[in-house]
């Protein structure tokens, strides 16, 4: 059997398998916790049964491995490498809230070159192979245009003020406050990959992402960049596979972003009392 091995050949077939998923996606609305990964953290049984299915239908079809975020799998950084994600917004999609959906790239090297964001609670397939344009349910949405944060909605990461973690409480709330300073319009979805699509699409000016897991980020990141927007860390460097921070947005508003950042030190290396300078 001759696999497929040109970008736009496998997002038509990872779109089918996607769509293939959908039902099962829906039918398992509210499923409760079955994996206890961490102290907010923990997967369904449907997230487990998800991945199984799409990474076999993957494999199968395309003869590449998959990385899921359940079960893992090869080095992400060497070769082609598809990554899942098949229930980010877990908490919310156990509650019943729509903001949840499947998350699946093409990695090459390291470097999306397809991503996938399906959110089959609300009815939108967001696809894009590197280039653009960016599809959502098939039709190409423009390319995103230089905006002002004064303008936009920021989609916000997750927040804990008592969190003392990689990325610690006191200063997501510093940030928190410095960026209503410049934009009201701050919004708190618990799904990355709800952030980085709506990005794509222009409907949020930018996303600050503060986890570092690549099956969260990486579709996303392959759908901003082919919508033409900017994806770095929180300190401005270009997102790659290793990153452990992710700052998406319109060009302009990227770099408005990175400013109110850049003015709070580095999230990694800062004390609870303020920047360092």
């Amino acid at each position: 059997m001759c696999l497929p091995r040109e970008p736009l050949e496998l997002l038509t077939i990872a779109s089918e398998v996607l769509d293939g998923a959908r039902d099962r996606f829906v039918e398992g609305l509210g499923a409760p916790s079955a994996v206890r990964k961490g102290p907010a953290d923990f997967a369904t049984a449907v997230d487990l049964e998800l991945e199984r299915l799409i990474s076999e239908e993957l494999e199968h079809r395309t003869g590449i491995e998959v990385h899921g975020e359940e079960f893992g799998g090869p080095e992400m950084s060497v070769g082609d490498v598809w990554i899942l994600d098949p229930i980010d917004g877990t908490y919310n999609y156990s509650a019943g809230l729509p903001m949840a959906g499947m998350l699946l790239a093409l990695l090459r090297d390291g470097d999306p070159v397809l991503g996938l964001t399906w959110l089959p609670l609300t009815g939108e397939r967001y696809e894009a192979a590197r280039g653009g344009p960016v599809l959502r349910n098939g039709i190409a949405l423009p390319p995103l245009q230089t905006g002002a944060l004064a303008d936009v909605m920021v989609a916000f990461g997750a927040f804990n003020i008592d969190s003392h973690g990689r990325i610690p409480g006191q200063y997501r709330f510093d940030l928190l406050g410095e960026l209503s300073r410049t934009s009201s319009r701050i919004r708190m979805h618990g799904s990355t990959g709800v952030d980085l699509a709506y990005t794509a699409a222009g409907i949020l000016g930018g996303a600050v992402v503060f986890g570092h897991h690549p099956w969260d980020n990486a579709a996303g990141v392959a759908l901003v960049r082919a919508a033409g927007g900017v994806v770095t860390d929180l300190r401005g460097a270009p997102w790659q596979v290793g990153s452990r921070s992710l700052l998406a947005a319109a060009p302009g508003v990227h770099g408005e972003l990175l400013d109110i950042l850049d003015s709070l030190g580095d999230p990694e290396n800062r004390s609870e009392g303020g920047p360092q300078r």
